[in-house]
């Protein structure tokens, strides 16, 4: 819609109206797998002991330019566009956990030839020796 009817030059933010902090996109992220593949029916975190997917939560020294929330203003291309988003906030995420869970071959695939599964956005100083 904005390469169809916007104005050359203009920039329009694309938000979903649904503010919220990294915290609370995890623990949903969380009650959707829960729903979808229960954690307790998961072979792997039983091998390992865990109970729940939110158990797997781990809070990390914070990183330069970490965002705390998520939050666009779109009202400029509502207003001029008539732009609204397709999904709410809760089933966009259900339809993209969902399509990551029938794709593992494709994550598999991306994270271990490309990324090798590391953690990324580290500055070398937040770093595990090891990984030095």
């Amino acid at each position: 819609m904005a390469l169809e009817r916007g104005q050359p030059g203009e920039r329009y933010n694309l938000g979903g109206g649904a503010e919220r902090t990294n915290v609370q996109i995890v623990d949903a992220i969380c009650r959707e797998l829960e729903r979808l593949r229960p954690a307790a029916r998961n072979p792997a975190l039983a091998r390992a002991g865990v109970q729940s997917y939110e158990a797997l939560k781990t809070f990390v020294a914070d990183r330069p330019g970490h965002d705390r929330r998520y939050a666009i203003d779109a009202s400029k291309v509502e207003r001029e566009l008539g732009w609204r988003p397709a999904y709410a906030f809760e089933r966009g995420l259900a339809e993209t956990v969902r399509w990551y869970l029938e794709h593992r071959e494709w994550c598999d695939a991306v994270q271990l030839d490309r990324y090798g599964r590391e953690r990324l956005g580290l500055t070398p100083a937040a770093k595990p020796q090891e990984a030095r």
